[in-house]
């Protein structure tokens, strides 16, 4: 029997975006994905708040270890999230 994993929900906001679009994962890195595809699917319908964090995104992999003490912070954020 395969049990499945707890999900929990991290918003755009608190992986550095403007809004409050959650995204339910059971993982960090399947919810900074999911942050990933959000930024770029609303950027690309026009959305002009979220250009920011999409820029602040792709440059964060510019400097590899800033961007690696952004991901090990977004991992212990998820972590510290109640179970949904």
């Amino acid at each position: 029997m395969k049990t499945m994993k707890p999900t929990k929900t991290m918003t755009c906001r608190q992986l550095g975006g403007p809004c409050d679009h959650g995204h339910r994962t059971s993982t960090a890195d399947e919810a900074i994905k999911a942050q990933d595809r959000h930024l770029n699917e609303v950027v690309a319908a026009g959305d002009a708040a979220h250009a920011e964090a999409l820029k602040a995104m792709k440059d964060r992999w510019k400097r590899p270890i800033a961007g690696m003490g952004w991901y090990r912070q977004a991992k212990r954020d998820f972590a510290a999230l109640a179970d949904d």
